[in-house]
Parts: C-alpha cells; structure tokens; sequence
C-alpha cells in the first residue's frame, strides 16, 4: 500500500450551528496524512438538489445522521478502501456507482458529501499544499468579492420580509481586508439605524447573523435601511445592493402566483417589480428571482435587467441544468455549493460548464453551517468571482478569517466585479 493510499474512512455525527446533525468525515492514508471535512446543511433547499440521508423518528426530530455514518463505515469505506486519495474523480466516480441514483438518496448526499472533501483535503494534506493551491493550481490567486447578508426574511429569520436576504457588495473596495473592514462597519451601524427605527429589538439575528427586525415586510425598506447605513458611513460609492429572494419559497403552483406581503404578483408583475427595485437602488444581483423551474422567466429577466442575475434552486450545482440554463439565457452567473450535488468532481464540472456560458461563480455556505472552512479554499481553488457566507456568527467569521490567511499566503489580488 502506498502512502497515499486510504487506509482508514470514518464519520461521526456532530452538531452544525443551529444545533442540528450533521456529519464529520474523516479520511487517513497509509502514510498517516488525514483530511477531515463537515458537512453543511440547508434549510432552505430547492427540489433538484440531492438527497440527504437521515433517520426520521423522534431523536434529533428526524433529523439524525446515524444511518449516514453507518453508510461511510459499512458501504462507502470497504469501497474505497486501498483507493488513491488523488484519484479525485476515480472515487467520486466509484461512489456515483455505488450509489446508483440521481438524486443521491442510496448512499446519501451528506455522506457523499462528506467523503469527497474529506478525500478533497487528504490528497492536499498529502501533497503539503494548502486546499485551495491543490484544488486550483498556482493561477488560483484572486480572492472573491463578498456578497453579505445584512437583513434576513424568508426561512432564514423572523422579519415578515418575504425576500430571504438583503445583502451590500462591496465591489469598490482596494482589496479583501478593506472590504471586510467596510462590511462589518456597515453591520455596526446598520444596527444603530434598525434599533433607533423599530427598538433594540432589531438588533436580533436570523440563521446566517443578518439583522431580523420584527414587522419589516418590504424588501424596499430593508433596502433603504442599508442605503442609510452606507451613507452614514460615507460608503457610497464602495457599495451595490444585492438580494437573493428564494423565490421558490414565495410561489404558489396552483395560483400560479408569488406571495409577497402586499399582495400576489404573477412572473410578469414580479419581473416588473424587480425592474422597479433596479431603477430606484444600486442593485447589482438578484438570486432566484423565480420559481427553480422557470428558465423561461429566468431568460425574460436576465433581458430586462442589467443586474447579475444568480440561479441556485434553478441549477443546483448541476451541469445539466446549467447547460439548459445557457441554452435558454437564463440568468448570467452560478451560485455553487458542493452538498447540492453530492461530490467535488461534479462540482467542478458545474463550475467548468458555467464557465463555458460566460457565467459568474458565487461560492455559498449553507444556513447550516460548521467551523470547518474548507468553504473558502474551495471558493479560491475554483477561481469564484464572489462568496457568500452569511454576516456574523463564528462559523461565517471563519470563512472570512481563512480568506485573510489566504490573501496573506497568495498574491491576495481581489476579484472583479463581472459587470
């Protein structure tokens, strides 16, 4: 057995930070080189994503991993056992067959998950490289422009705002550290404004650190709050305005409309809604704008508007999808996360078929999230042109603390705003 060879796999249950299970892989070769990842968890999902494997019954509300690490211990590790942990896509692609389906519920797509970034940081462990220079080669230098989530709605917190994030960009910025520097003190004083307006109250947080005041139900007036925080700061011209509406949550398929709080819209009267927000705020992005099937609309928006237009619950990290995407016009950059389609391999091939398009890379957390910040290399290694990993909370600052290091240990060139 070579040094590089697997030797030992494993996963245990541990708790994200919202106090739900998830997985923690762990990979050892001969050589002694180990990898560890952990698993993410979102709450709010979309339909194409794959399947995770959990226990049901009452422990944990159903939410139990246990059969998910029995599955790593007892049919993923006898299959992958003496296995080269650089064989990246050898493995993902042995686990794929193993697993036989399309949506990843055999195996699960948490324990596959698990088990490609934990092989994903053995091999770079192995090769004494950092994760993002294993994954990206030496072009992987620039880090990604932040997209942060300042005021929650939606699953994600208890405002009443129907959009699920209301985010600044700062696209202006000289680099990383200066555009983390002017972030956080725009959440310093957006605070102020939303305690003085609607009580101290408002400084309460949702899933991802971002401000929930209660009663505030429209994205306009979230949006305004963040111009007034901008603007007190003397940012102006640092920052755009971003939203990702998870418009799926909002749609009602026999209706056929979109609820929001002053009313139902059909795909046109939200297409123009949309065009309003453009015309009266500095908006740069909007993620999923529509329902995670309607390329259709996706296309007549990314016509109507100048803003990026981002598909997550459209694409799931899916080069299929993707691909339907570019044919269609639908939308113009990628939203990425790894656990929707259950390995790093077809997560480079989403990226690399993206790309292809023309499309932008955003790199995402979860609102399930963990410590482990295998979330910013991978966001470098893939060459991402923005990341979004959620506002306060330890598991989020981690992410931007890595990328500090990151920028520190590269060139730290910072990406380009794609418009």
């Amino acid at each position: 057995m070579s040094d590089t060879e697997i030797e030992a796999l494993s996963a245990r249950e541990i708790l994200d930070n919202r106090l739900e299970p998830t997985l923690r892989v762990t990979v050892r070769t001969a050589g002694g080189t180990t990898g560890r990842a952990d698993v993410p968890r979102g709450r709010s999902r979309g339909g194409h994503e794959a399947t995770d494997k959990r226990d049901g019954g009452d422990r944990y509300r159903g939410l139990g991993v246990r059969d998910a690490v029995e599955t790593v211990k007892t049919r993923i590790a006898p299959e992958l056992r003496g296995r080269d942990v650089t064989d990246q896509a050898g493995i993902d692609a042995s686990m794929g067959t193993l697993d036989g389906t399309a949506d990843r519920s055999d195996l699960g797509g948490n324990a596959m998950t698990g088990v490609s970034l934990a092989v994903l940081k053995a091999g770079a462990n192995a090769h004494d490289l950092p994760l993002y220079r294993y994954l990206g080669g030496p072009a992987a230098t620039a880090i990604p422009v932040p997209v942060v989530d300042l005021i929650e709605g939606g699953e994600l917190g208890a405002s009443g705002l129907p959009f699920q994030e209301h985010q600044i960009v700062p696209r202006g910025a000289e680099d990383f550290a200066e555009a983390i520097r002017l972030c956080a003190e725009v959440y310093y004083e957006l605070g102020d404004v939303l305690a003085e307006r609607y009580g101290p109250g408002a400084r309460s947080v949702g899933d991802e650190g971002g401000y929930t005041p209660s009663g505030l139900t429209d994205p306009r007036e979230a949006l305004d709050r963040l111009l007034e925080a901008i603007e007190a700061c003397g940012y102006g011209g640092v920052f755009g305005l971003s939203i990702d509406a998870a418009a799926t949550q909002l749609y009602d398929p026999d209706a056929e409309r979109y609820r929001l709080a002053d009313g139902t819209y059909t795909r046109g009267e939200l297409i123009e809604y949309y065009a309003d927000l453009a015309s009266a705020y500095p908006l740069v992005s909007i993620e999923d704008p529509l329902v995670e099937d309607d390329f259709e609309g996706f296309a007549a928006l990314s016509e109507r508007l100048d803003a990026q237009i981002v598909g997550d619950d459209l694409f799931a990290t899916n080069a299929g999808r993707i691909e339907r995407g570019i044919d269609a016009g639908a939308g113009d950059a990628l939203l990425c996360k790894v656990n929707q389609v259950g390995t790093v391999t077809e997560t480079i091939a989403a990226v690399e078929t993206a790309r292809r398009g023309g499309y932008a890379l955003q790199v995402s957390e979860r609102s399930g999230q963990t410590a482990d910040t295998w979330l910013a290399d991978v966001a470098v290694g893939l060459g991402a042109d923005q990341i979004k990993t959620g506002t306060t909370r330890s598991e989020r600052t981690e992410q931007y603390n890595r990328l500090l290091e990151i920028a520190d240990g590269s060139s730290g060139e910072y990406a380009e705003w794609p418009r």
